[in-house]
């Protein structure tokens, strides 16, 4: 299974690419991690913001591969403690297919996605930076394969 990690956002600080990386290159094959980067919609003074995330929407809506499992991060969404993030990584990688995670821009994902989406993750009630999601949702992804696999990285 590959997890696609569909982001908006580029040109991101050092620490965050360093942090996705060390957690997504921890990943074995069979659940790796690909982060797909998605161009920002344009924002400015007088920009347009619906348009912006209509934009984003539309470039991340052509970046989900055929037959993935979409899962959207929401703030709306289910919160899962690690041994339920592990019980639906295990769940997922039972299901054979690819999985699309969807992070969206400053002010969210287009209502699109969401409607596209399977399932509704939210990694917390608090608003986070959409760099740091990376960060976290590797980190994250990582702990819950360690624990499925009972490798000492999760020390609950």
């Amino acid at each position: 299974m590959i997890i696609y990690l569909i982001s908006v956002g580029n040109k991101m600080p050092r620490w965050v690419e360093e942090g996705y990386r060390e957690y997504a290159k921890r990943l074995p094959a069979e659940c790796a991690l690909k982060l797909l980067e998605i161009q920002p919609g344009h924002r400015g003074k007088s920009a347009d913001i619906n348009r912006a995330i209509s934009d984003e929407g539309d470039r991340m809506l052509k970046a989900i591969t055929k037959n993935c499992l979409v899962v959207a991060l929401d703030v709306q969404g289910k919160s899962w403690n690690t041994e339920q993030l592990a019980g639906q990584l295990e769940g997922w990688l039972a299901d054979g297919r690819d999985l699309a995670l969807l992070v969206g821009g400053p002010e969210g994902l287009d209502p699109r996605c969401l409607a596209q989406s399977d399932l509704r993750w939210s990694l917390s009630a608090l608003t986070m930076p959409h760099p740091l999601v990376r960060v976290v949702v590797a980190e994250q992804l990582y702990r819950a394969w360690s624990l499925m696999r009972n490798h000492p990285y999760h020390r609950a």
